[in-house]
């Protein structure tokens, strides 16, 4: 699996859901063997590489934000303020 793989799968399953986890998006990642584009943050946990999330972020746009508190992805509304992150 490749990026441009890994960040549609996102990006349908957010359609799907209206909601995407990292950590399921880390699961199914694991899952596929795609590990590459993975790696391990400060605290040790895996997370997504970021050219997983710039690619990501180029298909979501404006239209999607991030909850940082909860770590998921969501569609934006109204309430949102401008840029990427949701307020928690």
């Amino acid at each position: 699996m490749n990026v441009s793989e890994a960040s549609t799968w996102m990006r349908s399953q957010l359609d799907e859901d209206s909601c995407l986890y990292q950590d399921d998006v880390v699961d199914y990642l694991v899952k596929e063997g795609a590990e590459a584009l993975l790696r391990e943050n400060s605290d040790g946990n895996l997370v997504l590489e970021r050219k997983l999330l710039n690619e990501f972020r180029k298909l979501t746009q404006d239209e999607v934000v991030w909850v940082k508190p909860d770590k998921y992805w969501r569609f934006r509304v109204p309430e949102d303020e401008p840029g990427r992150d949701a307020r928690g």
